[in-house]
């Protein structure tokens, strides 16, 4: 059964720093984009980042461009977000997706409709407060 954890959240202070993982079980992530997504309170769900295993390319929002740091470790199975210069408007359950490469840029899997994202994870909480 494929699955996919997250881990990593937790309460941050403004500018601060944190590294959510995504540990996928029941397939490996060859031929899968995996991405993070997030839901602030209010919002609706925006694509974060996302990485393909196929040759490495990421996506970026404009809005963590230069903050946050996709990358997969293969043999763990595992993708990790790196956060950092963490905002307040960063506080978001953020969530592991996973959808199969070949049908969708990774803009279109990455994007507001998420095409192709077919696997989810269940979120982690992100708060970032003083």
């Amino acid at each position: 059964q494929l699955q996919l954890v997250e881990s990593g959240g937790g309460l941050v202070q403004p500018g601060g720093s944190l590294r959510l993982s995504c540990a996928a079980s029941g397939f490996t992530l060859d031929y899968y984009v995996i991405g993070w997504f997030r839901q602030a309170p209010g919002k609706e769900r925006e694509g974060v980042s996302c990485i393909s295993s196929s040759d490495g390319s990421t996506y970026y929002a404009d809005s963590v461009k230069g903050r946050f740091t996709i990358f997969r470790d293969n043999a763990k199975n595992t993708v990790y977000l790196q956060m950092s210069s963490l905002k307040p408007e960063d506080t978001a359950v953020y969530y592991c997706a996973a959808g199969r490469i070949g049908y969708y840029t990774i803009q279109q899997m990455c994007g507001p409709f998420n095409y192709g994202m077919n696997y989810w994870g269940k979120g982690t909480l992100v708060t970032i407060s003083s």
